[in-house]
């Protein structure tokens, strides 16, 4: 006869007692010492107490059953896997996660209110005779995964925040979290504090969906605590890098689907690779949020998607450039920081704008990665200035790579034409690109350099341009723009401005980056409009576009068309 194990037959009833005799209202004073009056029904409005968590040790999946009986909890279904706690074991006992085999269950009780609430049983496998008989031991003991849960009525971002600032307030400290793949769920645990009176001191919120954008602030919150695994993290990026442009390189996101698993052999084949190291890879991208994991194999989450190649938006070229030529230059960043000399120069010799063309294949590369980059422009061609402009009118994109946005702007102005220059090599590419789409009636190819930017445009574009070069070649480039623009033209320029503040910004990472690979860096707004000014320009405009970019509209100084149009 199966029995279960004794230790985890109390701990496992006095969980059911404590869920079927708590409510929210209660609940939530007892964890948050002060919490009272309208804040307090404010919070309770918001989330409802769901659970209450208890890690146990089965031998086996028979005896997990049996304990589950004995506490008089009957469930339907099989153990899902749970990542997030998985994870939190391999970190706190330094074992491999895939060691682990760490299901969940939710069996629901009657409570006295008459709420149906659940009893969340995590359950960790120790065959008999296992080295994780330690394991197992430590955590009854210290029982870490104890918890008590909260879930989320409406996910809205807004509100979100708004509780985790709420349980700051009162005392709740960051304590980690994750996102679950397999439920399509983010968790966000917090310390209650000492003087808590409910008997668990570790609190969950749970909101279905994925919001680890949110996530990511309440983990910096949390590691801002523990600043040995912090560091620990941030030094390990570089394999971050590497894993990803590996996936991306082997093509392995093309040989997935995210509508079901694909099994590890499958896609050993398919891609060239040995299946044990392909596994590895696979669950370090787990942990990132790039594929997630089940009994059948692995599959693509919505990040992983866009490492396909034929993926709309796709991030591939991206992986490549940076898991590339840009990974080995970056190496040489502290000869840039020592001597103020181009790192990506010194490792090869010449700038990456005559190196990418001497190869033909990673000018493309490059190209692709400049395009791949578009989300940016998602809301551009809505900019008033091309919305206002008339039949007819010239849009003239200066070093407008692949066509990329310009294509975007003829299609979503039909009476508009353009006038692409670039490299001659890349010219080519454009042609293609935008005879493709339809554009080739419309558009105009010009072979040049920037001191051969026609003039009588309406409207002129340097999308990522500036952040290339210093600024005396900068201020070179916008004075060319000036001596070719009409006095109605108008010109846009598309770059990540750095903050003011010195808030987080993808703009300051790339200011890094063109240091080190290009020799450039990223401005603040009042730096452009000091260059523009130099050049006989005048900033009258200035809008954010996603991933932390900026586009700033100026005209030439001196001339009625300097007054912004509403």
């Amino acid at each position: 006869m199966i029995t279960a194990l004794p230790g985890d037959t109390s701990r496992l009833r006095a969980t059911v007692d404590f869920v079927k005799e708590q409510d929210t209202a209660t609940l939530l004073p007892l964890l948050l010492p002060g919490l009272d009056g309208p804040e307090l029904r404010t919070l309770a409005e918001r989330c409802d107490f769901s659970h209450a968590a208890l890690l146990v040790f089965p031998p086996d999946a028979a005896a997990l059953d049996t304990l589950l009986a004995d506490c008089g909890l009957v469930t339907d279904a099989p153990p899902r896997p749970s990542v997030v706690v998985r994870e939190r074991l391999a970190t706190r006992h330094k074992r491999p996660a895939a060691h682990l085999d760490v299901g969940i269950l939710r069996p629901a009780v009657e409570c006295r209110d008459g709420m149906r609430r659940m009893v969340e049983v995590f359950a960790l496998t120790v065959p008999p005779g296992s080295d994780l008989d330690a394991v197992a031991a430590h955590e009854r003991e210290h029982q870490h995964e104890a918890h008590v849960a909260f879930e989320v009525e409406a996910p809205d971002p807004l509100v979100l925040r708004g509780l985790c600032a709420t349980f700051a307030q009162y005392g709740a400290v960051p304590g980690g979290g994750g996102y679950n793949p397999h439920e399509n769920g983010t968790v966000f645990y917090f310390t209650a504090p000492a003087e808590a009176k409910a008997g668990y001191r570790r609190v969950e919120l749970y909101v279905p969906g994925d919001h680890r954008d949110i996530l990511a602030v309440h983990l910096d919150e949390h590691r801002k605590r523990q600043p040995a695994e912090a560091l620990l993290r941030l030094l390990t990026g570089a394999w971050t890098t590497q894993a990803l442009a590996t996936f991306a390189r082997l093509e392995v996101a093309d040989a997935m689907h995210e509508e079901h698993a694909v099994g590890v052999t499958e896609l050993a084949e398919d891609v060239g690779a040995l299946a044990p190291n392909l596994t590895t890879l696979l669950r370090y991208l787990t942990m990132l949020g790039v594929v997630s994991e089940s009994r059948d194999g692995f599959r693509l989450t919505d990040t992983g998607t866009l490492l396909r190649a034929d993926a709309e938006g796709s991030m591939r070229s991206l992986a490549l450039m940076y898991g590339g030529p840009f990974y080995e230059s970056f190496a040489g960043l502290g000869h840039t920081v020592r001597t103020g000399q181009v790192a990506f120069e010194e490792r090869f010799g010449e700038n990456h704008f005559d190196h990418f063309a001497r190869d033909p294949e990673l000018a493309e590369l490059f190209d692709r990665s400049m395009a791949a980059g578009s989300r940016m422009f998602d809301p551009l061609p809505a900019h008033p200035v091309l919305t206002a402009a008339p039949e007819g009118a010239t849009v003239v994109d200066i070093a407008g790579g692949n066509g990329e946005l310009l294509g975007r702007i003829l299609s979503a102005h039909p009476r508009l034409h353009g006038l692409l220059l670039e490299r001659p090599h890349t010219v080519e590419t454009a042609r293609g690109l935008l005879g493709a789409a339809g554009h080739a009636t419309r558009c105009t190819f010009r072979a040049g350099d920037f001191a051969d930017v026609p003039a009588g445009g309406d409207v002129y574009v340097l999308s990522r341009v500036l952040h290339d070069w210093d600024d005396d070649r900068c201020l070179d480039i916008l004075r060319h723009c000036a001596r070719a623009m009409p006095d109605t033209a108008d010109l846009l320029v598309v770059e990540r401005v750095l903050p003011t503040d010195g808030s987080a910004s993808l703009a300051t990472a790339w200011d890094l980056h063109m240091m080190c690979n290009v020799g450039g860096r990223e401005r603040r707004a009042d730096h452009y409009a000091q260059l523009f000014a130099d050049a006989g320009l005048t900033l009258v405009g200035h809008a954010p576009l996603p991933l932390d970019g900026s586009v700033l509209h100026a005209r030439r100084t001196g001339t009625a068309n300097t007054v912004s149009r509403p």
